[in-house]
């Protein structure tokens, strides 16, 4: 299945239709990677070292997919200085620190209900 492309038309954005453009963003954007480097990054400017230290347990590969989709998607900036080595600096777009709101509601709620989801495990599993 290729990338969509943007036509304007109300079917780009309608989450109900397999084909959507919105459901290709949406599906980028929802993993736990992903909603993770736009909450680190938040109103900073990070290197990639610095990323990664900060997302803990993320691997090289999957921080650099990750970062490439953020980018592509108009979700995060890269900035690279023209110094020995490069240095690349990555920072929330207009459209990334207005994902981070929602992303930040996301964060929230969990810390809110995890006891709860914690506890709803364990009858589960029982």
């Amino acid at each position: 299945m290729g990338t969509k492309q943007y036509t304007g038309s109300p079917e780009d954005a309608d989450l109900m239709r397999a084909d959507s453009l919105a459901r290709e963003i949406f599906a980028d954007v929802a993993n736990k990677w992903a909603f993770l480097i736009i909450e680190f990054l938040g109103e900073r400017t990070l290197r990639f070292s610095e990323l990664r230290n900060e997302v803990e347990g993320i691997s090289h590969k999957m921080l650099t997919q990750n970062l490439r989709m953020l980018e592509r998607n108009g979700l995060v900036g890269r900035k690279v200085h023209p110094t020995v080595p490069p240095r690349v600096e990555y920072t929330l777009t207009e459209a990334g620190r207005a994902l981070r709101a929602t992303v930040d509601g996301m964060c929230g709620w969990t810390h809110t209900y995890l006891g709860h989801i914690e506890e709803s495990r364990r009858r589960f599993d029982a």
